[in-house]
């Protein structure tokens, strides 16, 4: 469990409010829209109404014993770069900020934020991969170059195994587990058979999916 300071309780924040919730986290939720903070209380371990760009509220919350501050405000990028830079300079441990372009991205690196998410481009990226693509259903990214996804098997795959189809040292790819009628399986070896629709995970470069899955 980790403590986390939520700043934004727009669509964007309350939707992280909720999965955070669900995962049982202690959140501190700040919004300056009453509605919103009244919206999030069943979600959160506590709220309060303040503007987050007030350096004397800010420190009142006392941002150096979160875990992680989130900023999640998305309609005032300068709100957001100045929150972002006053919780860095009263010590917050970690602070990820919400982008909405590269540029934002940009911004808010320079001024203190540990991390961006920039969950337009992200959204995007998913929707064409899932919904486009023939083989892949789901991708979770790891960082700008690699990562994990879900991938059905081929039917030219059918019956072979994952040494066979040396699948690493033609396309530097790496199973993860597979999931097939019988349950998961995360013991993946080069005896591994796969079976045509079942599903694999795969760690990579979105390159090397394309040739190795000829996308």
């Amino acid at each position: 469990m980790k403590s986390i300071l939520l700043i934004g309780l727009g669509r964007f924040g309350r939707c992280i409010a909720e999965k955070l919730n669900e995962m049982d986290h202690q959140v501190m939720a700040i919004d300056k829209i009453e509605e919103r903070v009244n919206a999030v209380l069943p979600l959160v371990t506590d709220a309060q109404i303040g503007d987050a760009t007030n350096e004397a509220f800010l420190q009142t919350l006392g941002v150096d014993n979160y875990d992680i501050c989130l900023v999640a405000i998305s309609e005032d990028f300068q709100s957001s770069l100045e929150v972002t830079s006053l919780l860095k300079d009263l010590g917050a441990r970690k602070v990820i900020a919400r982008a909405s372009s590269e540029v934002h991205k940009k911004f808010l690196l320079r001024n203190g934020a540990d991390d961006v998410v920039y969950p337009e481009k992200q959204i995007a990226a998913w929707t064409v991969i899932r919904h486009v693509t023939d083989h892949v259903l789901e991708t979770i990214e790891l960082d700008s170059e690699y990562s994990i996804y879900d991938i059905t098997v081929p039917e030219e795959w059918d019956g072979k195994t994952v040494g066979s189809l040396n699948i690493r040292r033609k396309y530097d790819l790496n199973v993860l587990a597979v999931r097939g009628s019988s349950g998961p399986s995360a013991v993946v070896n080069s005896d591994t058979v796969l079976h045509a629709n079942e599903i694999i995970l795969v760690l990579g470069k979105w390159k090397d999916v394309q040739r190795c899955f000829r996308i």
